[in-house]
């Protein structure tokens, strides 16, 4: 009896030890799970804090670049306004020399016209400035050829000629938006080359004639070249010549519908929608004009094509000597004695 007794408390004891242990486990299971639960949590604020902090510095970081940029748009804006200022000092500067020099002199006495606008008055400038510059490229271009530079060097002084008679033209263009009569009367130019004025400008066709004599000797292939040149010139300046001449013959017609007496208000009517279609026709003008430069600026760009590089040199060098005695000519002209 005492053996079974003895033997039931030793098959006790194991499963006493074994609820313990079970205890044991589970005590530390949940003080585990309590640390990991802290530890997550813990994790989880320094993560917010860091995207917190993150967003801080992009906002920051936003603002010194606002900041910078406002800096530099404020830089820019006194720099413009310091531009601007320097600007109309040279503006007037040129204006007052080119006064000097003769530039507004017309030879009816009506000074009106060249001044009746400021994009009138900022092209005679412009005009003024374009010429200075193209005085200077012209005696590069002379001592070049007289020193019998090499092709490579005439080369780049033709192309910058080449390069700044397109100035021109880009200059006419803008100017006759906004005094398109200004430039057809060439009242920019002087009396001399008024008179052999057409359409705001040269004659390519003419100009082309007296340049065949100056590049011989030409082999047959290039006055072949020139002489189709001049008359597909001819042809195109004709063609714009008749245009002009209808443009004219209906704002005649236009203008002269209903002369007469315009009290009534039928008239008066009348009379108004008559000057809104002369006027849409008169908005042609600016048409006609860059036509006709484009036809100048093809015409000295294909005979660039056809001619060699020092004969385009010297092509260059008699165009300019045409003009420069044109403007010579009237200068004599206006300082003859007057009886």
């Amino acid at each position: 009896m005492a053996r079974k007794h003895r033997a039931g408390h030793r098959d006790a004891s194991p499963r006493t030890d074994t609820s313990t242990d079970i205890e044991t486990d589970e005590r530390r299971m949940f003080e585990m799970g309590t640390s990991n639960a802290l530890l997550a949590s813990d994790s989880s604020d320094r993560s917010k804090d860091k995207t917190s902090d993150q967003k801080t510095l992009r906002r920051l970081a936003q603002n010194r670049e606002a900041a910078r940029k406002s800096r530099l748009r404020k830089k820019a804006y006194v720099q413009q306004l310091e531009s601007s200022r320097v600007k109309l000092t040279q503006l007037e500067q040129e204006l007052q020399r080119a006064r000097q020099q003769g530039i507004f002199i017309s030879s009816s006495g009506d000074q009106s016209h060249s001044l009746s606008g400021n994009g009138a008055l900022a092209f005679d400038v412009e005009y003024a400035r374009w010429l200075e510059e193209h005085n200077r490229q012209v005696n590069e271009l002379r001592t070049a050829v007289n020193s019998h530079a090499s092709d490579n060097e005439l080369r780049v002084i033709v192309d910058g000629v080449m390069a700044h008679y397109v100035e021109i033209f880009r200059l006419k263009g803008n100017a006759a938006k906004t005094d398109v009569f200004h430039m057809l009367s060439g009242m920019w130019k002087t009396p001399a080359e008024r008179c052999f004025l057409w359409l705001g400008g040269f004659r390519s066709s003419e100009l082309l004639k007296l340049l065949i004599n100056q590049l011989e000797p030409l082999t047959e292939q290039q006055l072949m070249g020139i002489c189709k040149l001049q008359q597909s010139s001819q042809q195109a300046e004709d063609a714009l010549s008749q245009g002009m001449e209808a443009l004219q013959q209906s704002l005649a017609e236009t203008l002269a519908g209903s002369l007469g007496p315009s009290s009534s208000s039928g008239n008066v009517a009348n009379y108004m929608g008559q000057m809104a279609m002369a006027m849409g026709k008169l908005g042609s003008l600016e048409g006609f004009l860059r036509q006709a430069d484009n036809l100048r600026q093809q015409t000295l760009q294909q005979m660039h094509t056809i001619l060699t590089t020092r004969q385009s040199a010297r092509a260059l060098l008699a165009i300019n000597d045409y003009f420069s005695r044109l403007r010579a000519l009237s200068s004599l002209w206006l300082a003859r004695p007057k009886e």
